[in-house]
């Protein structure tokens, strides 16, 4: 069994959050229950939200056409997002939280200034304030690979089951993941963490 976090020292601010009411959970239980937690912070949004079919945008955030967003979503205040993104899963972007062109979102949540820059896939993650992903980086949430689908997560140097078997990562404030990188199920990255970006060096490209 994975050991108890205090998802504030990922994220600061977490416990005071939107998400304050579920500090509680396992950043792996507050994905699985996304869809629930997005219906619950629906009903309590301030008037100003646009709310249609369980989606609500705020006025000053901008959707492009092309978009597809599914219900239950939040777009708060002042976000981005591009034609050809796509939204699904039950998801909460804070503010100023850009999803380019060809990115894919699913059962996530999104803290302010946020981008994925374009064709990403995030899914089944908490992401903290300012994470920046370059184009083509993804997150995984399913380990394919293993007959045991359960994702195991790294604290302390061991290993612990979440007992679900979706979850990508825990991304904490200033994460930067590079172009083209991989990162997989159960990561949990602290503050500031750099995943360097896949390239190829001079003498290969010679």
């Amino acid at each position: 069994m994975a050991l108890p976090m205090q998802l504030d020292e990922y994220i600061d601010g977490f416990s005071h959050s939107t998400l304050a009411p579920w500090n509680n959970l396992q950043p792996w239980e507050i994905a699985a229950r996304s869809e629930m937690i997005v219906r619950s912070l629906l009903s309590h949004l301030p008037s100003d939200y646009v709310v249609n079919h369980e989606i609500a945008i705020h006025p000053s955030a901008q959707v492009e056409a092309g978009a597809i967003l599914k219900g239950p979503l939040i777009i708060g205040p002042d976000c981005f997002i591009a034609a050809g993104g796509y939204l699904r899963g039950g998801c909460w972007l804070e503010s100023e939280v850009i999803i380019g062109p060809g990115a894919e979102l699913k059962s996530s949540f999104i803290f302010a200034g946020s981008k994925l820059a374009h064709f990403n896939f995030v899914g089944d993650s908490v992401v903290g304030k300012g994470v920046n992903l370059e184009a083509g980086s993804i997150i995984c949430n399913y380990r394919n690979e293993r007959a045991d689908k359960t994702i195991l997560v790294r604290q302390a140097g061991e290993l612990h089951a979440t007992n679900v078997e979706k979850f990508g990562a825990l991304l904490g404030d200033q994460v930067r993941i590079g172009a083209n990188a991989v990162v997989a199920p159960g990561a949990l990255l602290e503050q500031g963490y750099i995943v360097r970006r896949t390239q190829l060096c001079d003498q290969e490209i010679a």
